[in-house]
């Protein structure tokens, strides 16, 4: 081999050697793995406008990351660590993804998206406790929705019957979704809810969709047992129709916010409020609480009878709690029934 060649061959060979010792580390960052093989949480989160040093502090301090360095290298390069807007929201990342793969993903902005389930709540507070928990929009946010009269007023309600466009059920978000987009959304619910025949049922009732929910609302505080709903609604709907005050014991728990009490005492018939239907005539001014998508089709598809009163009927085994309601046509019959039901809660010492 000539001194030419091997002085060539010789100078290729650094070359590569140059290229190696350099380039190596740069494709390491960008294509290493840097996730860890088992994560104990794989769902980050990064807060509405986020920096990228806040990023890479949610990444190391949640050990998302194996290597702070070869991330920061790699976002160099990929010029992330350059942009000025960062993408919030969830994201689910992947045991021993790259560097590059993390990158892609927050710059995309590819979130993974969190049930919110509605179920049960009494006042705007218990829905915004539990949404705040799985959205980025704080509880106090929501709440301020719920109570702010002008803003509620553009969707053609007010402060008491916000909650009737709280349709019960499970939905989807993304986490970055604040109180407005919230409400937006279940605004957008409550439309889709209300379809034709749900509104020809109301108004054969000559009920809005604003009572018919309200009305739900007490039936749902009567009873969980489903197969008796429609006969609940069909009771306070004969109340109305003659002009007989409704008498829910659940709305005056709801005057009162004594949420917690096992019956109902002459105090809480006494106490003033909009709410107490042992003093005032027709429907509350709003719900008492959610209403469940049954409770609600309940009042829509009513059972028709002559029954004007209910009471919770005791159960064969003291040791159980009530679940069925006995139903008279006079007074005289409810007076029997209830007799029956005070036996019942003496026997299990409640006074």
């Amino acid at each position: 081999m000539s001194k030419i060649l091997r002085f060539l061959f010789l100078f290729f060979l650094i070359i590569i050697a140059i290229v190696g010792f350099w380039g190596y580390p740069t494709y390491k960052a960008i294509y290493g793995t840097n996730v860890p093989e088992k994560l104990s949480n794989p769902y980050i989160h990064i807060p509405t406008g986020s920096s990228y040093e806040s990023i890479l502090k949610i990444l190391e301090d949640g050990q998302f990351i194996k290597d702070v360095s070869s991330f920061k290298k790699a976002a160099q390069l990929m010029k992330f660590d350059k942009r000025q807007s960062m993408r919030a929201g969830r994201f689910k990342l992947s045991p021993l993804m790259t560097n590059r793969e993390i990158i892609q993903l927050l710059r995309a902005g590819k979130q993974s998206p969190v049930n919110v389930t509605l179920s049960y709540g009494r006042l705007p507070e218990d829905i915004a406790s539990k949404v705040s928990k799985v959205i980025e929009a704080d509880s106090l946010s929501i709440v301020s929705l719920f109570n702010n009269k002008s803003y509620l007023s553009r969707y053609d309600t007010d402060i008491e019957n916000a909650m009737t466009y709280i349709i019960p059920n499970t939905y989807q978000f993304f986490w970055n979704t604040n109180a407005e987009e919230f409400w937006k959304r279940m605004v957008k619910e409550h439309q889709a809810f209300w379809t034709d025949e749900r509104k020809r049922k109301a108004d054969l009732l000559k009920l809005s969709q604003k009572e018919v929910y309200t009305l739900a609302s007490i039936v749902e505080g009567e009873t969980n047992y489903k197969p008796e709903k429609p006969t609940v609604a069909g009771v306070y709907l004969n109340r109305l129709k003659i002009g007989m005050l409704l008498q829910a014991d659940p709305t005056l728990k709801f005057g009162t916010r004594d949420f917690d009490a096992k019956r109902v005492l002459n105090w809480h018939k006494e106490f003033d409020s909009p709410y107490n239907t042992y003093m005032y005539g027709g429907l509350p001014p709003g719900p008492i609480m959610m209403a469940s998508i049954s409770s609600i089709d309940a009042v829509l598809d009513y059972e028709i009878h002559d029954y004007l009163y209910f009471c919770a009927k005791p159960p064969k085994n003291i040791d159980e709690q009530p679940k069925e309601h006995a139903f008279a046509k006079t007074l005289n019959q409810h007076n029997a029934n209830a007799q029956r039901y005070y036996a019942y809660l003496r026997k299990k010492g409640i006074r």
